[in-house]
């Protein structure tokens, strides 16, 4: 069962992360676009205020999440979720239409969200501590040092996510983090799916790698 905290927010999705050889690939399917998402993209493209604001309440959760996720602090991912849609909106003009506008958003939202972990770990100078409010753990279980374990997996996660060289940080957050289906990923960043594919491949070696050199 993942680690849920205070937030409610599992802070690496469940069943954790998938090497390669799991079924990775099997999100990978037709375009994630309805009808309604296709007549909201238009209405985006056009500049449609309305449109903008039924994006915000449609996807704030979701960016909350994937900003928490990132962050491991409901302060700072709230922070990073309002920057997000001050971002996009300015950005709106950028916005052509060809992918899903939900997508389109994560992807700001995420880069965001790694400027601010970066911006964390110069001030703090070293890894941020579990019990500063990362990951919340309930004050009563059956086995408090299984519930601590987790916690320790999951910012061991998220700190190996945060050395990944790019591309392959922002391929991992946006399946992983952002939830986002291998076909958004590849028309937010405007990559052919087959480079999405082998992107997410190798970022999920290198992380593994990355997560069995600190448990050392």
């Amino acid at each position: 069962m993942p680690l849920t905290d205070a937030a409610g927010v599992n802070a690496v999705p469940a069943g954790g992360l998938a090497w390669p050889g799991d079924a990775t690939d099997g999100a990978v399917g037709p375009s994630s676009m309805t009808r309604a998402d296709v007549a909201l993209s238009r209405a985006l493209v056009s500049g449609d205020e309305r449109a903008f604001e039924t994006l915000m309440q449609q996807e704030s959760p979701r960016v909350f999440r994937a900003c928490y996720r990132v962050l491991g602090r409901i302060d700072e991912a709230e922070e990073a979720t309002q920057e997000a849609f001050v971002l996009a909106y300015r950005a709106l003009g950028t916005f052509r239409g060809d992918g899903h506008p939900a997508a389109w958003l994560m992807r700001i939202a995420t880069r965001e969200a790694w400027r601010r972990s970066a911006a964390q770990t110069r001030r703090q100078s070293m890894s941020m501590p579990l019990d500063d409010g990362a990951l919340s753990l309930p004050s009563q279980r059956p086995d408090p040092s299984e519930e601590v374990m987790r916690a320790q997996d999951q910012e061991r996660v998220r700190v190996a996510v945060s050395r990944l060289p790019e591309p392959y940080r922002e391929v991992i957050t946006l399946r992983y983090f952002g939830d986002m289906s291998l076909n958004d990923i590849g028309a937010a960043t405007r990559r052919p799916l087959g480079t999405v594919k082998a992107q997410v491949h190798r970022g999920l070696v290198r992380l593994r790698a990355l997560i069995e050199e600190d448990g050392r």
